[in-house]
């Protein structure tokens, strides 16, 4: 496997996750975890009494993100709407890239979008489909939405397509399957108030379907959790450090000078997976580390004002939709804590050079740490599996219970038995109690959280992979998602600057 560029010179203590919580944790960090829990366990001269000092720490590092997540959930509030705003309707562009230009979808997401009087809309589909779009705008009867294409069905491509033609201060990304709330806009310009914020994403929901079948709705609760989990994940990092796993492409809003700015430019149509691909999938996942990188704080609206609904797949396609972001999870995961790092190191200094107005300059900036983010959301890709752990902790209260009676081990074994139940639902709460018939289908959801540690490890062992595999002609031209680098760097670990490439 090839070493990651900047690996070379860094070796994170992994024991700074605990902050200071736990002296379990403190003590043994990740790896030091689980090599005290292999000699706990294999070394049969240990006294029972370090067994179960040793059970605390994988139960500590696994269930500490639960406990404090949800505090953190309970307390975030949104930024508040300015009672006198600076910013209007009228200061956001709408760019919504779109593969087939048209759909009843597409025409519902346009109107919902319009509702909100934005300045503009700016379409961008494919070349083959121009035509369609236009023939549906003229539809519609509206000045408000200009029609771009490009010539590959590329989402980067057709976002900075759009950017140049933007003339408005902020700028919205918005998917072609969402329905906005009439009161979006408003919540999502509260936060860019405050120059020191460069980006805001809101709260996501399934829009479920209208009388779903069994399979459907079976499809359609796991994409509801997910989206549920998403949301309750983003509002909990964001209370604790203003950190959050991504800024979801689904609706997003800029400031329009960052994007236009052209080291901004470069770095998007060029960036480069371990050195060997150009990458130009997972857009939202590069611009919400570039916003930190380059010290602008990001801001997460969950509030029910600013709800976007949108669609996932109710079939099996929905695993293949698991899977690809499965893959983008472990790509920019893997690139924020070891070739980026700005995460986790000492306010690393920034020295930026752009050609934003002198009086909002990036230049000189610090980044700003995210340590909660980074052990409740990048460090999962690589240690949460579920199946693992939950075999683990089992495996380890029998070993560590033998000379207990039986009532005790039997008491015990019921404690942590409900734990972990409680564990698999209780930050989805909120579903549930808006669709008390779904809490009947928890097993399913248990299950699933099983199996998707066998997704997470195909993904791994395929990131150079950026197929869709769930939706019509999306990967007709998947070969210009990931590029080979043809030409070889002139320093080993220096994977900038080459501008040859081919499939």
């Amino acid at each position: 496997m090839p070493t990651l560029p900047g690996m070379r010179n860094f070796a994170p203590n992994m024991s700074s996750f605990a902050f200071g919580t736990s002296h379990c944790v403190r003590c043994y960090g990740l790896s030091g975890l689980f090599s005290s829990v292999l000699s706990a366990l294999c070394n049969r001269h240990d006294s029972r009494h370090e067994l179960v000092n040793v059970i605390a720490s994988p139960i500590i590092y696994r269930y500490l993100r639960l406990a404090v997540n949800l505090f953190a959930f309970s307390r975030h509030r949104p930024i508040p709407l300015p009672e006198t705003p600076r910013l209007t309707s009228q200061d956001v562009t709408v760019v919504i890239p779109s593969l087939q230009g048209d759909g009843g979808e597409l025409w519902n997401t346009i109107r919902s979008i319009l509702a909100t009087e934005p300045y503009e809309i700016i379409l961008v589909t494919v070349e083959a489909h121009e035509l369609r779009a236009r023939m549906m705008v003229k539809t519609i009867g509206t000045s408000k939405v200009r029609i771009f294409s490009v010539a590959q069905p590329n989402k980067r491509r057709q976002m900075v397509r759009a950017i140049p033609e933007v003339h408005t201060e902020i700028t919205i990304f918005a998917d072609d399957d969402v329905t906005w709330p009439t009161t979006l806009l408003p919540w999502m310009l509260a936060p860019l108030e405050d120059e020191q914020y460069g980006g805001v994403g809101t709260n996501q929901r399934l829009r479920r379907a209208e009388c779903p079948k069994f399979q459907q709705r079976i499809w359609g609760f796991l994409g509801a959790l997910y989206l549920e989990r998403r949301n309750f994940d983003c509002a909990s990092c964001m209370y604790m450090d203003g950190g959050l796993p991504c800024l979801s492409g689904r609706t997003v809003a800029y400031r329009t000078k960052i994007l236009r700015d052209p080291a901004f430019t470069y770095g998007f149509t060029h960036e480069e997976w371990l050195g060997r691909y150009q990458l130009n999938a997972d857009d939202d996942n590069f611009i919400t580390r570039w916003l930190v990188s380059h010290g602008q704080k990001i801001s997460y609206q969950y509030h029910k004002q600013s709800e976007v609904h949108t669609t996932l797949e109710d079939n099996p396609k929905f695993l293949k939709q698991c899977l690809r972001w499965s893959r983008s999870n472990w790509r920019s995961n893997v690139t924020s804590m070891f070739c980026d790092r700005h995460i986790w190191t000492s306010a690393a200094h920034v020295h930026y050079i752009s050609t934003f107005e002198v009086e909002h300059p990036l230049a000189d900036t610090y980044c700003r740490l995210q340590p909660w983010s980074t052990y409740a959301v990048h460090l999962t890709t690589i240690s949460h599996w579920a199946i693992v752990w939950d075999a683990l902790l089992v495996y380890m209260y029998f070993r560590s219970t033998e000379l207990w009676d039986d009532d005790s081990r039997t008491s015990g074994l019921v404690v942590l038995a409900c734990w972990m139940f409680t564990s698999k639902f209780i930050k989805l709460l909120g579903h549930y109690i808006r669709y008390p018939a779904d809490f009947f289908l928890l097993p399913v959801s248990v299950l699933f959280g099983y199996f998707h540690g066998l997704i997470k490890g195909y993904a791994m062992l395929s990131l150079n992979v950026t197929a869709w595999g769930s939706r019509e002609g999306a990967d007709d031209d998947d070969a210009y998602r990931m590029i080979r680098v043809r030409q070889k760097h002139e320093e080993a670990g220096d994977y900038r600057g080459t501008n040859y490439y081919t499939q």
